[in-house]
């Protein structure tokens, strides 16, 4: 342990020399050059609100008392999420099941600290641009750099906080119901272990909504307008590096433990969640960690981010005040209308999947969650009218505005509904491609299975692709339809909304992807409790909860709702990074509008004429590419240290259970690895943003064009390739009862290929897009304050930034691969002997 622990401190002390160096670096470049007073506008951060009181709704009430209600729907939506948070908790469970769920919340928790304390020192990096920024190259016209400096940092701080928040939040919720839904499945029946993963998931993805929209709501009444655009610019980056932070070193955790744990099946023959398995427990771990905290964070991040950037549109290219509030009025109160349709589709589901499963002793555990994603969308649509009507009723003049936006919004509810089914065609047990992967697997063995689920993954990409192509046309077409008069761009507008309404259903997205990790969890809670081996305990459970056991029906329907998880993880993955690319143009338009100073100058570069542009475009690519790569190799190297440490530590003769120490040392090998594949890919990423931005602003408007295209299809490749792998595995265990088998190996293969292709890779390029893009906005501005002291300096810099991100670039390969990673393995072998 004191030779793990010393290479940890290590790793510590590298980050915080490398820390220490690079803001030293920052802080020196912006004083040699920086003059108070600068001659930019402020950028974002000088946007001012109107005053939301000059204009009335309903007929009698004003904007600010108008969003002073939708205070109370927060406090509803809070109150929802508690409730059920207490029922999950209060529900009964076997302690020898709580034990277990207890034991993942505190290796969550654990996780969770670490995270944060490595949160801080990435934080550390955005505070100095910002600091240099605001406080020296272009304070923000007019406001005192003593108040607005230290309100957006503060706001950051907001952000990273809320991303934060709701993700403890969601594993302590998910580790409630895990336990409960394994005990649940003891009685035989299918409807209790339906319903407590998704009330899990309802309760989270509330909380989410309501803290993300209390925070924005804040914003909007208490804060003075003058300071509402830091305080939004900030709110935004903070959550936004949590988010990324997050999402990115969760992913590779996960599906380190993960590929630990499964091979583990292959090497040893032993079952699914073997409790002498010293990696299971990091596996639930890594369920948390990857696909509910990095979620959670996404979530909150995608929603808040998305209305800072249709918040930053009306203020920029809408001219008259009157219809700025009126639009962002309209905005704020649909965001609130998502909290009440999500709540009602729940309520409406619940009684419908009752009547018809409560009693049954089967069923298809997809059905009912599809139909409350389909009852959802459709609530949604009808109030989006409904609400429109009556708070646009005449805009700018023309009365039919109201069902014209209300149209581009449903484009994206319809979206939010239409995508999933898509994503099923490609991952559900059901699916065509999926049972192909089963049987190529059977003939051709991982090979031609691995080749299947390719095949899957490119095409789902070309169907999710044109349906969002699709339904951004129409939206594009109705733009067209009197919306030019009032602002600059109508189309972008437009797949702002787009991208909204793909969140109009946000509450219940969340809960179906959290659905996921809570079934998985609720069958490796079953294996780790060793429930059938416990004495009397038919007997004690009839006597203390009154029920009989059915051991065999409770194991055979925990790992049918487990591929009904897999398959709903798999579709709320393309809405969030739908959500990203589709909400990406609307923040790409306000660096647009500040660099031709509202579309009045230098338009021309915007061209495949302009070689900088031409340029950006081809570069964007090339990092997509290389960040798929180093997230990937982060997972290779760190699943190879855990197979090494589990293969030499496991014991399957005399034992029932790993022991705890060695259970942790596969969580703190899953935590290193993750933190050192998370700090090499910020920093790449960070820098290479800040060079590309000062190499030419053009130059860098393709790049972030690019990084949205390519991230969009290959993360779609990715997620519903390695969703279509892993329900492969599902299908061979479940129905054919093959576990065990030639078969059953290669599917295990196939799935661990595909693991960090959908847990790691596809879902972390969500965040990393956003995050490019909104600090970006800081970049650019940072680079053309440069850039009038002269551009020899501005492209120094740019190739001074490019060099320490490509080294970052080599270390995310040649300092994280196996070869370069003996001295670790040495600590991990004289820990174990």
């Amino acid at each position: 342990m004191r030779t793990w622990m010393a290479t940890a401190t290590s790793l510590g002390r590298r980050i915080r020399t490398t820390s220490v160096f690079v803001l030293t670096l920052l802080v020196s470049c912006a004083c040699a050059f920086a003059q108070p007073g600068g001659e930019s506008v402020g950028g974002e951060a000088s946007l001012k609100l109107p005053d939301l009181s000059q204009v009335t709704f309903l007929g009698t009430i004003d904007g600010h008392k108008l969003l002073m209600i939708g205070l109370l729907f927060c406090a509803l939506g809070l109150l929802f999420g508690l409730v059920i948070f207490t029922k999950l908790k209060n529900l009964p469970v076997h302690r020898a099941m709580l034990e277990i769920s207890e034991l993942i919340y505190e290796t969550c928790k654990t996780y969770l600290i670490t995270q944060g304390k490595f949160i801080l020192i990435l934080w550390a990096f955005i505070a100095v641009i910002i600091a240099v920024y605001f406080g020296w190259l272009s304070p923000v016209p007019g406001k005192s750099i003593g108040v607005t400096l230290p309100i957006i940092l503060m706001f950051s701080l907001v952000g990273i906080a809320g991303s934060y928040g709701v993700a403890w939040f969601g594993i302590r919720v998910n580790t409630f119901a895990n336990s409960r839904t394994a005990f649940a499945g003891l009685r035989g029946k299918p409807y209790p272990i339906y319903q407590i993963p998704l009330e899990a998931g309802m309760s989270i993805g509330m909380m989410l909504i309501s803290v993300e929209l209390l925070i924005m709501l804040f914003i909007l009444l208490f804060v003075s307008g003058d300071y509402a655009g830091p305080c939004f610019i900030g709110f935004a980056i903070g959550e936004s590096l949590g988010a990324a932070a997050l999402r990115i070193a969760g992913g590779i955790f996960t599906k380190i433990a993960d590929i630990g744990s499964d091979l583990m099946k292959i090497v040893f023959k032993i079952k699914e969640d073997d409790a002498r398995n010293p990696g299971v427990i990091a596996d639930c771990t890594g369920d948390n960690a990857g696909d509910s905290v990095g979620p959670s964070a996404d979530g909150f991040e995608t929603y808040g981010v998305t209305g800072v950037a249709l918040i930053t549109f009306i203020l920029l290219a809408v001219k008259s005040p009157t219809v700025q509030v009126q639009l962002l009025v309209w905005i704020f109160v649909m965001r609130i209308m998502m909290l009440v349709a999500s709540a009602a589709a729940y309520f409406i589901n619940s009684a419908i999947a009752k009547a018809r499963y409560s009693n049954a002793d089967r069923m298809n555990f997809e059905a009912p969650l599809t139909s409350l994603v389909w009852i959802t969308s459709i609530v949604s649509i009808v109030l989006t009218y409904i609400v429109s009507a009556l708070i646009i009723p005449d805009l700018g003049g023309d009365t039919s505005l109201w069902w014209k936006l209300a149209s581009i919004i449903s484009c994206g509810t319809l979206a939010g509904a239409v995508i999933p089914e898509l994503v099923k065609v490609f991952t559900s047990t059901e699916s065509r491609h999926v049972r192909e992967i089963v049987k190529s697997a059977q003939e051709g063995g991982a090979s031609l299975g691995i080749l299947s689920g390719f095949v899957a993954g490119n095409f789902s990409a070309y169907w999710l692709g044109l349906t969002m192509v699709t339904l951004m046309s129409i939206a594009y077409y109705i733009s067209t339809m009197g919306l030019a008069p009032l602002m600059v761009a109508s189309a972008v507008f437009a797949f702002g909304l787009v991208a909204f309404g793909f969140l109009g259903m946000g509450p219940v997205t969340i809960a179906v992807d959290s659905y996921g990790p809570v079934t998985d969890n609720a069958q490796s809670v079953y294996e780790l409790s060793l429930i059938e081996q416990v004495p009397n305990i038919a007997q004690d459970i009839k006597k203390n909860y009154g029920f009989d056991v059915n051991f065999s029906r409770a194991k055979d329907l925990l790992e049918e709702n487990d591929g009904a998880g897999n398959t709903f993880k798999a579709t709320a993955k393309p809405v969030l990074i739908g959500t990203a690319v589709v909400g990406a143009t609307t923040m790409i338009f306000s660096i647009i509008m500040a660099l031709t100073a509202g579309l009045t100058t230098n338009v021309n570069n915007l061209s495949l004429l302009h070689a900088p542009f031409m340029l950006g475009l081809i570069t964007g690519g090339a990092m997509i590419y290389w960040f798929t790569g180093a997230s990937t190799q982060a997972v290779t190297t760190g699943a190879y240290r855990a197979v090494e440490f589990i293969k030499a530590n496991i014991r399957l003769e005399g034992v029932e259970k790993a022991s705890v120490s060695d259970s942790k040392k596969v969580v703190e090998i899953c935590t290193q690895y993750a933190q050192k594949g998370m700090f090499n890919i910020f920093v790449a990423v960070f820098f290479g943003t800040l060079a590309f931005a000062f190499v030419e602003p053009y130059f860098f408007i393709g790049y972030l064009i690019s990084i949205a295209i390519f991230g969009l299809y290959q993360a779609i490749f990715m997620a519903n390739a390695g969703a279509g792998w892993d329900n492969a595995k599902k299908i061979v265990e479940v129905e054919l009862k093959q576990k065990g088998t030639e078969l059953h190996a290669a599917t295990v293969i196939g799935d661990t290929v595909g693991d960090p292709f959908k847990d790691t890779s596809s879902v972390a390029l969500n965040p990393v897009i956003k995050f490019t893009t909104l600090f970006g906005l800081l970049a650019v501005e940072l680079a053309v304050s440069l850039a009038q002291k002269g551009t020899t300096i501005t492209h120094a810099f740019a190739l001074l930034f490019f060099l320490i991100s490509a080294s970052f670039v080599y270390r995310s390969f040649y300092g994280m691969r196996i070869g370069s990673e003996a001295p670790a393995a040495k600590a991990i072998h004289a820990t174990a002997d």
